[in-house]
């Protein structure tokens, strides 16, 4: 990513989104955020530019480009994000998508992009594992400044984790949901 870029973040609200947002912003681009009309305030209240009420519009009809898209919430095809990318833009899909009995979760991303990034001028796959320390303390330093501050939308103890995953089943989080260990 660049200063300047067009970035989208798909999936905004969630526990990546909102980081990805912030990361975004700090790094210089201009950000649009797309999440459900209920937490588009939150999308704001973290930075973004822009926001898009994925349940009223659709970013994908191809009347908008960005050269960055961060898809967080694996619910649209690749030829659907595709014609929201830039022709030399990059698709960043981050997590499963639910997937099929034989490729998990991690189709799009981590087999089908790449193999049509070989076509297309545009660089479709996965999240790179690779994280290097200069990635991680780039972050550190984005969090101790106040750039980027973790979203947190429930807290809930260790015995409370089936109600936990319960809650970010239902997919009405904003930000985080922790468990905490400790307490």
């Amino acid at each position: 990513m660049q200063p300047g870029q067009s970035v989208l973040v798909v999936g905004a609200a969630g526990g990546v989104g909102t980081f990805a947002v912030q990361i975004a912003k700090a790094f210089g681009a201009k950000v649009t955020g797309v999440a459900s009309t209920s937490k588009l305030e939150l999308v704001r209240s973290i930075g973004a530019d822009d926001v898009i009420d994925y349940t009223r519009e659709d970013f994908t009809d191809g009347s908008r480009h960005w050269d960055v898209i961060v898809d967080t919430a694996g619910r649209r095809p690749l030829r659907q994000l595709r014609r929201a990318l830039t022709p030399k833009g990059t698709l960043v899909v981050v997590g499963g998508d639910g997937g099929g009995r034989w490729t998990g979760g991690f189709f799009r991303g981590i087999l089908r992009g790449p193999l049509v990034s070989m076509f297309v001028g545009q660089k479709l796959g996965g999240l790179n594992s690779k994280t290097t320390q200069e990635d991680l303390q780039a972050v550190t330093d984005l969090i101790e400044a106040g750039t980027v501050t973790p979203v947190v939308d429930r807290t809930y103890q260790l015995v409370e984790a089936p109600d936990a995953i319960r809650y970010l089943a239902e997919g009405h989080s904003r930000g985080k949901v922790v468990i905490d260990v400790l307490s």
